[in-house]
């Protein structure tokens, strides 16, 4: 797992890669992370690009959610394609955390108040990223 976390092969049989940089059959390899995948440690395996690079613009938004409307923004904030994640936050005023990438700056503009007209929701905080310093994370995992 560690391996895929690194740098998932792409080639027409990834699993065979992986399963000799693990020392193991292609087999193997696909069944250890099926075993991860139904267990729901693995939510999906994918590529992830560099959205700055590609000319897009992001920005991470707080929202001030109830507890009672918590589970419906949630969702309503998910039906936007640029969503890359959502989250609850306990003890904060604002409780709700995205963050959301557009292809224009205008473009984010329009989602963002999309959303507030939708939700309702008018105390957000907008906090664009002057700077991105990246990193990356590989978990330990027991497969």
């Amino acid at each position: 797992m560690d391996e895929a976390q690194r740098a998932f092969p792409v080639c027409s049989r990834p699993y065979a890669e992986l399963g000799k940089r693990a020392g193991c059959s292609e087999q193997d390899a696909y069944a250890a992370i099926q075993r991860l995948r139904e267990r729901g440690v693995i939510r999906r395996i994918g590529g992830i690009f560099n959205s700055v690079a590609l000319g897009y613009t992001s920005e991470l938004v707080a929202m001030n959610v109830t507890r009672e409307r918590m589970e419906q923004v949630a969702s309503l904030v998910n039906e936007y394609n640029g969503v890359t994640h959502n989250y609850e936050r306990e003890d904060d005023e604002y409780s709700l955390w995205f963050t959301i990438t557009a292809k224009t700056r205008s473009e984010l503009d329009k989602i963002v108040g999309d959303i507030e007209k939708r939700t309702g929701v008018e105390d957000m905080m907008r906090l664009p990223a002057p700077r991105v310093f990246k990193t990356s994370v590989i978990l330990p995992i027991d497969g």
